[in-house]
Parts: structure tokens; sequence; C-alpha cells
């Protein structure tokens, strides 16, 4: 009897023992150190419009001219000497495409008038004042940076004609006053060049403007994410002139760029950018957006999706109490820590990867680590089983919309009237998204997707 209940005790201890949940013990593989994220640049073309209005210019103008803007001394050459004030500011308008500027002056002469007979001069000097309004016209033209002007005076009208009254009588002195204004005309449409042309220069404004859009802008200050335009070339059509304003379309050819980890440096030399003439501009523009989910989040998402349920090969279950994330060599390791009838983590490998339908991250060409392979291979081979991993990587998938529409936003505040300096304004709009690529650092998970749109940087205004 005593031999009998001897042996069930010991069969009932060999069952008991084969009931039992076995641990396993596989290595934990170390977190590698990957903090780079190569981002393959791809090249955008930003609408760069320069706006000048006509009044810009005019206020700018009268700021050079002021008093006195012309003097001609020497009596003795021409019979004629001659100042020449302006008694009211220019004014500037647009006719067919050409500038127009009025200006009122007051011109104050010394005229000398008489002859030479018998090798004695017999010759008379009378001074007096002029009012007059000249018209000019400019040509505009763009050349080095600048708009330059070929101006030429339209009309000159006196508010009196020029005479001198000698005896009681009015004489003409047109043919004394014209020469004296004809080299007048000639250095005051040279000085109004030069004037427009020195207002007109917008190099400063617009390397001012690109210096300051290709400095990089935090877009998430949680994951350090970082927006950065890298200008290559600039390209310009022919200045226009039309509705009170002149216009020039500009193209800044670029690179677009999300970048994640510490501020980047910015690389833009002003003196490198060249301008560079075209008849056509292209205004494609491909922002590439940064959705970036930490492994923290996703392992708390992932961990959710395996609530509730069973990883079964006949009798034997499992339950996935916990999923842990972190990169290691490219890859990313998928720890899942288990109850039932196994008691211990195992260890995945795999790819991430992007589904655009669902807007998920998944995990392509997921397999056990190889030691945690060798383990279940001698203490659980049923587990090591291809169809039990399969329904295992159907769960290790989680949703980045949330964190795409949270890159997206974190770009567009950047195209809405978004203002880096006083007279810059940026605005644009991204409509189609692509994915791009899915890249892993020491602590995230990021998937950039390629907007395409339109950007405009306008420069308003040449103060």
């Amino acid at each position: 009897m005593k031999k009998i209940i001897a042996l069930l005790s010991v069969t009932g201890t060999l069952l008991t023992g084969c009931s039992s949940a076995k641990r396993i013990e596989a290595l934990k593989p170390e977190a590698g150190n990957t903090t780079d994220v190569v981002y393959d640049a791809t090249t955008s073309f930003i609408n760069l419009p320069v706006t000048i209005a006509v009044a810009d210019i005019e206020t700018q103008v009268n700021k050079l001219f002021s008093g006195l803007m012309f003097e001609d001394k020497k009596l003795e050459d021409d019979d004629i000497a001659m100042k020449v004030w302006k008694t009211a500011p220019f004014k500037f308008s647009e006719q067919n495409g050409k500038l127009v500027s009025v200006v009122p002056i007051k011109v104050n002469a010394k005229v000398r008038y008489g002859t030479t007979a018998l090798g004695v001069d017999m010759y008379d000097t009378r001074e007096f004042d002029l009012n007059a309004t000249i018209t000019f016209s400019s040509k505009i033209a763009l050349s080095n940076w600048k708009l330059n002007t070929t101006t030429t005076i339209q009309s000159l009208e006196w508010n009196e004609s020029p005479t001198v009254s000698i005896a009681g009588k009015k004489m003409a002195i047109t043919y004394l006053i014209n020469p004296a204004i004809k080299m007048f005309k000639s250095r005051i449409e040279d000085e109004l060049d030069q004037a427009i042309s020195q207002t007109l220069d917008f190099k400063p404004q617009v390397l001012d403007a690109v210096a300051k859009v290709s400095e990089p802008v935090l877009a998430n200050e949680q994951y350090q994410t970082w927006f950065k335009i890298v200008p290559q070339e600039l390209y310009v059509t022919d200045a226009v002139l039309a509705k009170k304003q002149i216009t020039m379309k500009m193209g800044l050819k670029c690179n677009m760029e999300t970048m994640v980890g510490q501020k980047p440096k910015n690389t833009f030399k002003k003196d490198a950018l060249v301008l560079k003439a075209v008849k056509t501009m292209p205004d494609k523009v491909d922002v590439s957006v940064a959705a970036v989910s930490t492994f923290q989040n996703a392992s708390a998402v992932i961990t959710k999706n395996f609530q509730g349920q069973e990883f079964a090969s006949g009798s034997r279950k499992v339950v996935v109490q916990k999923v842990d994330l972190w990169s290691k060599d490219n890859k990313m390791i998928v720890a899942l820590q288990l109850t039932g009838s196994l008691n211990g983590t195992i260890y995945l490998t795999g790819y991430p990867n992007y589904n655009a339908v669902t807007q998920e991250i998944y995990f392509d060409q997921m397999d056990y680590v190889l030691d945690t392979k060798s383990v279940l291979m001698r203490t659980a081979n049923w587990f090591a089983e291809g169809f039990i991993l399969k329904k295992i990587q159907e769960n290790c998938r989680y949703s980045i919309k949330g964190n795409l529409d949270e890159g997206k936003k974190s770009i567009e505040k950047y195209l809405a009237n978004y203002s880096p300096m006083p007279g810059i304004y940026i605005n644009g709009k991204l409509e189609k998204f692509d994915f791009e690529k899915v890249q892993i650092t020491n602590n995230a998970i990021i998937a950039f997707i390629k907007g395409t749109g339109t950007v405009d940087l306008k420069v308003d205004g040449m103060k």
C-alpha cells in the first residue's frame, strides 16, 4: 500500500511539473546609439515676388533731392549763370509701363546780353527768377541686383516766358536760356537715374530676407524637430511696372528639410548666392514633414493592442502583458513580456514601415532575435512556430495620424503670413502628402512625409 501511495505521489509530482509554466531566459539585446537622422534633401522652389510701391520710390527720391538741384556759376562761357531749386516734392506715377515724375522748380538766372563793337564790350547783366514744372519719363531695366532707369525730360513748362525788360520792352531770352537748360537737363537726368538706382537696390533686402528664412526654426520643442531652408540659387524675371508698383518674380531654389536632434547649423552665405535671369519661374515646393513618435509612446499603444488577447497552440497559451521598444543596428527591438504557459520576456526584431492607407507604423520582416529563437527551440518549440509570430506581428502596429497632423501643423504655421522680419511675409499651401521613409533614432521612430504645394516669400517695399 505504501508503494502505491509513493508511486502516486511521484506521478502527481511529475504531472504537476509538466503542467506548470516554463520560465524562459533569453538574452536582452543592448540598445544601439543611433542619434543622427540622415535626410535625403529634395529640391524646391519658393516664389519670392519683390514688390516696390511707386510711393516708396517717391519717398526715397525726395530724401535724396532737397533744395538746390543745379548750379552753374560761370557767366562768361555762355552768357548765363543759373541756379535751380526744387520748390515742392517729386510726384511719381506710372504711365504705359514707364515711371513718370513731376517736380516744380525755381530758376534764378543771371543773363548777360549785348555786343562788342570796335573792341568795346557793350553788355548789360540782368538777374531774374522763373518758375517751371518739369516732367521726367524713366524706362526701367533690371541689371546686377538693381532696377536701373534711363530718364529723359519729357517736358519743361515755364509759368511765364523767359524775357527781360529793355527800355520798357520785354525781349525773349529763350536763345540764352535753352543752352543752359540743355546742360541742366543732361545733369538732372543723370542725377535722377542715380537716385532711383540707389533707391531700387533690392539686393540688401532680398539677401537679408533669404538669410533670415534660412535660420533653422524649432518646429516642435518636445521632440526637438527643426525646420530648415537651405538656399542654393536665386532666379529673377524682368521687372514690370503696373498698378502703381514695380514687381519682379523671383524664385529661390532650395532644399526644405525637417531635422531631428540638435539645432542644425545655418550654412547660408550671402556672397555665394547667384542671381540668374530667367523667362519663367518654377514654383514647385516639396517639404518634408516629420511625424515623431517616441519609443515610450509607441510601446504604450502597442501594449494596449495586446490586451485581452491570448496566443495559443493546443492547450498552451500565453498573454502579452507589456511591450517595450528600442533600436539597434537600424532595426527595432520589440520586447514582449509573457505570462501563461511561458513566463519571461522574448525579443523580436523588425524594420519599421508605414501603411499609407491606415496611417500606421508597423514592423516588417519580423523575426525572433537569434538568442531568443535558440531558447524557444529548446524550451517551447511550439511558440517558435511561424503562425504565432504572424499573429503577434499583426498587433505590433500603431497609428501616427495624430503625429502627422501635428507635424503638418508645425510646418503650416510658418506658411500663414509668417513674418521673420519687418517687410518679409511667407505664405504657402501644402496639398498633397506622400510617405517618404521611416527612420529611427535612439529614442524615437520618425516617419517622413513629403508635402507638395506652393510657397511665396514676399518682400514688401524697399524701406
